[in-house]
């Protein structure tokens, strides 16, 4: 036991104590609860991950626990973090105790709808904490399976069409890494000894190129349809369409994520040659996703189409980043990927508020919102601005250093596709301040919008505490880069060592 492994204790402990009470308001409260303690266990481990480094530790992981699971195959229960994944639990347990005070008012079947988001939960917990690859799968097989039951049973609209597609491409996915892990597995001892699932050992190892070629597409692409890479990505928008207010802030804010981290920590880092010879073509497929998920997004009269899709976009610039394998553009890759999922975090959490209230989602029957739910307009207001990239908030340092980086590329191809993927802030623009412009300050013609009440105050607790941590990357970054990049340096060691560029 170590805290690390308290981050899927904590949960299953809650699904516990969830089973136990009979109150549905009981239930309520032991996930606020859990969820709760999830989050400032978070901040501890940030804590002293941050002291651990100050203290002179230079270890590549900390807080590491080893424990033999499959002897014949090798697997173990290995656990460890570093500076990525610290940021990665943080974002995991900021999202998911929003969630909780955003599904307050859930009253169908609640007790199993809790359990299965805390379930999902656990397997994001386990994924980012995981040093072995067939562990990290077994997680990441546990995050994607609730989605199924939490978007066919309490979704809406067509949610057996949506449930089923999702399902079935993160399925195929999860097929497709399957098949890479097994291929790094049994390439990962090329000089002989012992096969090993573990990644740090396999990264101080050089699999062969003609490995890399073979299973370095197939583990990118499996992670890349999670992370809504093109043409892979048409399961997302649908699936947040359906999905309830608290599965669609987790599925944007942190599911998504596994996809960009899954790229990142295991098909790049192991497999580094490949991915520069082949980066190109998914360099292509990226830059698609960045700017046609943005023009989709302009087309959209649906409030969570417009987000879906604005996700595709800011995901694709995550997965653009890390293609570009130098230090500042995986640096920026990594606070998107914090920045984005606090924001469409926000974002659903403040649809579904919306809804609950017009009962709508369609933006040109809505109007004047801002003089009936002042409070829920003006955050509504924020998530936009982080979006388009306003400076002093989260956005503007996520996609600022990313397209920095990008562009210090030495190769013209790299820098063409980054100019093109820079267009997307323009795009962006467009979007946000059109939804702003019709949603909350264009004219209104229904009287029963001033019956509606503003927020909550547990709404008012899930969105204050979202905001909080954008102003608070978007303010003072620096606190999160040197944690960050201080954790790619050795990626970067490795690619050197190689003499890649």
């Amino acid at each position: 036991m170590n805290i690390l492994s308290l981050f899927v204790l904590i949960p299953l402990l809650t699904i516990a104590g969830i089973v136990m009470v009979k109150d549905i308001r009981h239930v309520k409260v032991v996930s606020g609860i859990g969820t709760g303690i999830q989050l400032i266990m978070s901040a501890i481990l940030t804590f002293l991950y941050i002291q651990a480094r100050q203290s002179g530790d230079t270890s590549e992981m900390l807080f590491v626990k080893d424990l033999v699971w499959f002897r014949s195959l090798n697997i173990h229960f290995a656990v460890g973090v570093d500076g990525v994944s610290v940021a990665m639990i943080a974002l995991t347990s900021i999202v998911v105790f929003s969630g909780v005070f955003a599904s307050w008012e859930m009253d169908y079947l609640t007790r199993e709808f809790f359990i299965s988001l805390i379930l999902l939960a656990t397997g994001v917990f386990g994924f980012f904490i995981s040093l072995d690859l067939f562990t990290m799968f077994l997680f990441y097989e546990l995050a994607v399976i609730p989605m199924y039951l939490l978007i066919g049973i309490w979704g809406s609209g067509p949610k057996e069409y949506s449930a089923m597609k999702l399902t079935l491409m993160l399925m195929g996915a999860s097929a497709l890494l399957l098949v890479g892990i097994l291929g790094i597995y049994f390439n990962s001892a090329p000089e002989g000894g012992n096969l090993s699932f573990n990644i740090i050992e396999i990264s101080r190892t050089t699999i062969p190129m003609k490995a890399q070629y073979i299973f370095f597409p197939l583990t990118f692409i499996g992670f890349g349809v999670l992370g809504a890479l093109f043409p892979f990505h048409t399961w997302s928008p649908d699936g947040h369409s359906s999905a309830p207010t608290a599965v669609s802030m987790l599925h944007a804010g942190v599911l998504m994520k596994l996809g960009g981290y899954g790229a990142f920590r295991v098909a790049i880092f192991l497999m580094p040659e490949a991915a520069r010879e082949l980066s190109w073509i998914f360099i292509i497929l990226t830059t698609i996703s960045v700017v046609y998920g943005a023009f989709g997004a302009i087309v959209q009269k649906d409030l969570k189409y417009i987000n879906a899709y604005s996700s595709v976009s800011h995901c694709g610039l995550v997965l653009f980043a890390i293609l570009m394998m130098n230090h500042t553009a995986m640096n920026g890759a990594v606070i998107q990927m914090i920045s984005h999922g606090l924001m469409t975090a926000l974002f659903f959490a403040l649809i579904g508020m919306i809804y609950g209230r017009t009962h709508t989602r369609m933006i040109n029957e809505m109007g004047g919102l801002m003089k009936v739910i002042p409070f829920l307009s003006v955050c509504y207001v924020i998530a936009g601005l982080a979006s388009l990239g306003l400076p002093g908030l989260s956005g503007f340092v996520a996609e600022m250093t990313i397209f920095v980086g990008a562009f210090q590329h030495p190769d013209t191809f790299q820098r063409v596709a980054t100019i093109i993927a820079v267009s997307s802030i323009v795009i962006t623009a467009v979007y946000i301040l059109r939804v702003i412009a019709i949603l909350l300050l264009g004219p209104s013609e229904k009287n029963s919008y001033e019956l509606f009440s503003d927020a909550r105050w547990y709404e008012r607790l899930s969105t204050v505490t979202l905001i909080v941590f954008i102003a608070f990357i978007g303010l003072l970054p620096f606190l999160l880069t040197s944690m960050t990049g201080a954790s790619l340096q050795p990626f970067m060691n490795k690619i050197l060592g190689m003499n890649i560029f």
